[in-house]
């Protein structure tokens, strides 16, 4: 398993650290569960919460009642959700080369996942994903269509129109797209996109 990628490279807070920051927006009224609720609203029984960090979003899903597994690459970000959530399986993998044992009704990609994997990886990393998926499964997927905060762009020729063409060549048909997890209409020229794309019956 190879430990390069966009994520590692950058110079981010991890772990707890990283954890810290949602601790205060959640403190200053922020809902920080909105990618959660809107995975919640497809009635999943099973999610694959791939590019899991501290598992904000699957814990979340479990305490909801649905079986829920973490993947991540980045051993500190496990580490953490491990300690907050014991119960809940975590894997460290590679998304590019994930292979587990099971199939998901739905696979999450929530936190610009796709945009931090290693460069050239983006297709392997969506081809994965959907491999995991059960027949009729969703790949629920958000992320920034321009520079992330603190002007760290690494989107390198990442479009949703590229995106799309990989969920295709997965074998997945777009069902809808937004503009944000709170369901905000989607219009060309935001700077935000979550996409569902559904597998076939």
């Amino acid at each position: 398993m190879s430990d390069v990628t966009r994520w590692t490279r950058e110079d981010v807070p991890r772990g707890d650290a990283y954890d810290r920051r949602f601790q205060q927006l959640e403190a200053a009224g922020a809902d920080v569960h909105g990618e959660a609720a809107f995975v919640a609203s497809f009635t999943p029984s099973s999610v694959l919460d791939a590019g899991c960090g501290t598992g904000r979003v699957a814990i979340e899903l479990a305490r909801r009642g649905i079986d829920v597994v973490g993947v991540d690459i980045d051993g500190a970000m496990l580490e953490a959700a491990r300690r907050k959530a014991p119960e809940i399986s975590w894997v460290r993998a590679d998304l590019s080369t994930l292979s587990l044992d099971r199939r998901f009704d739905l696979v999450v990609m929530a936190g610009n996942v796709l945009l931090f994997v290693a460069p050239g990886t983006e297709a392997q990393v969506v081809g994965r994903a959907c491999a995991h998926l059960a027949p009729g499964g969703r790949l629920v997927a958000g992320f920034s269509l321009g520079p992330l905060a603190g002007g760290i762009t690494l989107a390198e020729g990442v479009t949703l129109a590229d995106y799309d063409e990989m969920a295709a060549a997965a074998g997945l048909a777009l069902e809808s797209r937004f503009a944000t997890w709170g369901r905000d209409p989607f219009a060309p020229g935001g700077d935000y996109a979550v996409s569902v794309h559904r597998s076939p019956q």
